[in-house]
């Protein structure tokens, strides 16, 4: 059968939904059953075109609309006779699914953070452009033939807000690469010892929090440094680093190759996962695949996914994470075992993660 994989815009730089889409396609390669394509048309410049039109920000963030809701549409109908089955690899492109034959379309949904303007209004008051915008995602979502999903904590939202029918439901936990592992020795660019966070800054990332717990902790561990991979610091979190003073002991990097982020969480005095929500949070299972002591928050959604095999502290509770992080600074032996680390790390692959989504599209196309 024939299935086209669509991707998100490469320069949008989602890296999560980018890894999650590439490992999908890799995987489902090996399948010789299958011809597989994959589908993204370039990305069209117009107001970034012209540095003088207004913010770079305000510029890009038009192209992205334009591409999204204009460009991507018309370019994805005239494709709906090729292909069989039609996979949208990142929920917040699910208004795709309205130009293509929904009953052999399926949406991954990462989590519902795009659709809170619109099921929690009162929580996320957004204009009313932005709502529309949100709801037409959410429409395709609802029209496609099957929606998967990473966590049970995912499906109990979705089915909370009745977003979909869960008969639709399928679920496709994701993989961890095979240069996050114990095996591999990478040199990194950092010397000191170091606590280490990767991925966005993005409010729910609560790099606020972050912040402020490693402030308290170069008090008490001077030689200490923070190494933050990936993401770019917003106006907000600038001036906190000059407020707290620690610009200088923090190692800020980016464009990383997988094989060196893996080396950093090897590396690593402890791992910061302080956010506040997330679908699943990849670097959780990455770190532990490496044998890397790991902090998350006390969130279902991480508890779900790691299990005994991390520490966890209350959301933004800074004196519970200094004291954590102090603590397995002095003695990591307080930590989980790491045989106990890399078994939960083993539960996730991306081979697995592949064939349940390639199972439900063979029955979906075999109808």
């Amino acid at each position: 059968m024939r299935a086209a994989l669509i991707f998100d815009y490469p320069e949008e730089q989602w890296h999560s939904m980018d890894l999650c889409a590439q490992m999908l396609l890799n995987h489902w390669r090996s399948d010789r059953t299958w011809q597989l394509d994959r589908v993204c048309p370039s990305f069209r410049h117009r107001l970034t075109r012209f540095p003088k039109f207004g913010s770079r920000r305000v510029a890009f963030n038009s192209d992205r609309l334009l591409n999204r809701f204009w460009d991507y549409p018309n370019y994805i109908k005239r494709m709906a006779t090729k292909f069989d089955v039609f996979h949208v690899c990142d929920h917040t492109y699910a208004q795709l699914v309205h130009e293509l034959p929904a009953h052999r379309t399926g949406v991954y949904c990462h989590d519902i953070d795009a659709f809170r303007s619109v099921v929690e209004p009162e929580r996320e008051p957004r204009p009313r452009w932005y709502r529309a915008m949100s709801q037409r995602i959410l429409d395709g979502l609802q029209k496609a033939a099957i929606v998967f999903y990473s966590t049970q904590s995912v499906r109990q939202q979705i089915e909370q807000y009745q977003l979909v029918d869960p008969a639709r439901l399928v679920h496709a936990p994701y993989g961890i690469s095979s240069e996050f592992s114990v095996d591999v020795d990478v040199a990194v660019p950092v010397k000191a010892p170091f606590v280490l966070h990767v991925g966005s800054c993005i409010p729910r990332k609560r790099i606020d929090v972050l912040l402020n717990v490693f402030a308290e902790l170069s008090q008490l561990h001077p030689e200490l440094r923070l190494v933050k991979a990936s993401g770019d610091w917003t106006s907000e979190q600038q001036q906190q680093l000059d407020r707290l003073n620690i610009r200088s002991k923090i190692i800020h990097l980016h464009n990383l190759p997988t094989a060196t982020i893996a080396a950093l969480y090897r590396r690593a005095e402890a791992v910061l996962i302080p956010s506040e929500a997330e679908g699943f949070g990849l670097p959780l299972i990455e770190s532990l695949a490496c044998g890397a002591i790991t902090i998350a928050s006390d969130l279902p959604v991480l508890r779900e996914v790691a299990g005994e095999a991390a520490m966890y502290c209350p959301v933004a509770d800074i004196s519970a994470w200094v004291k954590t992080i102090g603590g397995v600074l002095d003695d990591p032996r307080q930590a989980p075992e790491p045989a106990l680390r890399l078994t939960q790390a083993s539960q996730y692959s991306w081979q697995a993660h592949t064939q349940a989504i390639t199972q439900a599209y063979w029955q979906l196309g075999t109808r």
